[in-house]
């Protein structure tokens, strides 16, 4: 099954009227911190895009509708992500607009938002291994879902994460290019498999919620994990700590091979 611009575009997209100067565009420039905008009509239509370069020597006065680029590139909800990468790719454009059969905004797609699909898409394959394996092992069914976390519920089943991956992990999460975490669900209690330096990542950032794939497993069952963090007495993220100075392994032998 593709992928669909509906399924990563963002939706809430910060936009110019015609009639907005440049003064406006610069304000919205340094609200957002973005550096381009869909110009929409009062029925929301795209009849233009603005750029920063755009702005460039320009009076504040001057009307956006005067310096707007009319040659659009768009994309349409249903069309295939990798469609609209490879317009972004070929035209040079980090982000398309999104419109429906009338050409009113529905949303934007960025390359970031590419960047995302292909992180997340690894996921089911993994998930699906792991639901298998708990499956056979304890001869019961469980139930796999989408859905979010709260972070501070989460138990780790691992007592360490490294510095260097940690600031990665940062970096992505104000990015909005984070994967989801894979986390066992048994009865109240949310035992974290996979996406420990995600978790930590999001603690110091105050976020309070991932998006996860969730296992749901009987509540009759003991699973291996359970035993682990009994042993390690580990309870919440608080438990886990940062190594520093250390590089991670795959660090390691990157720049062991490099060598």
């Amino acid at each position: 099954m593709s992928i669909k611009v509906k399924d990563y575009m963002t939706k809430n997209v910060y936009t110019l009227k015609p009639d907005n100067t440049v003064k406006d565009a610069i304000e919205l420039v340094r609200k957002t911190g973005h550096d381009s905008f869909p110009v929409v009509d009062d029925n929301m239509r795209v009849v233009g895009y603005i750029s920063a370069v755009d702005l460039l020597d320009k009076s504040p006065e001057t009307k956006i509708r005067d310096i707007m680029s009319r040659e659009l590139y768009v994309a349409r909800d249903f069309m295939d992500l990798r469609d609209a990468a490879r317009v972004m790719f070929r035209t040079g454009h980090s982000k398309l607009p999104v419109v429906d059969e009338d050409n009113r905004l529905v949303g934007i797609i960025s390359n970031a938002d590419v960047i995302r699909s292909q992180i997340e898409k690894v996921d089911p394959d993994k998930v699906e291994k792991l639901k298998n394996t708990i499956e056979k092992v304890h001869g019961v069914r469980t139930v796999v879902r989408r859905g979010k976390v709260e972070t501070a519920r989460l138990i780790p089943t691992q007592s360490r994460i490294y510095a260097d991956e940690l600031k990665g992990r940062i970096h992505e999460l104000k990015r909005g290019l984070a994967e989801p975490i894979v986390v066992i669900k048994k009865d109240s209690r949310y035992y974290l498999v996979d996406g420990h330096h995600r978790v930590v990542a999001a603690a110091k950032l105050g976020v309070k919620e991932l998006d996860a794939y969730i296992i749901e497993v009987p509540e009759d069952i003991e699973l291996g994990i359970e035993k682990l963090v009994r042993k390690k007495g580990l309870k919440s993220v608080r438990d886990i700590e940062i190594i520093e100075d250390v590089p991670h392994p795959l660090v390691e032998i990157t720049f062991r091979n490099m060598g």
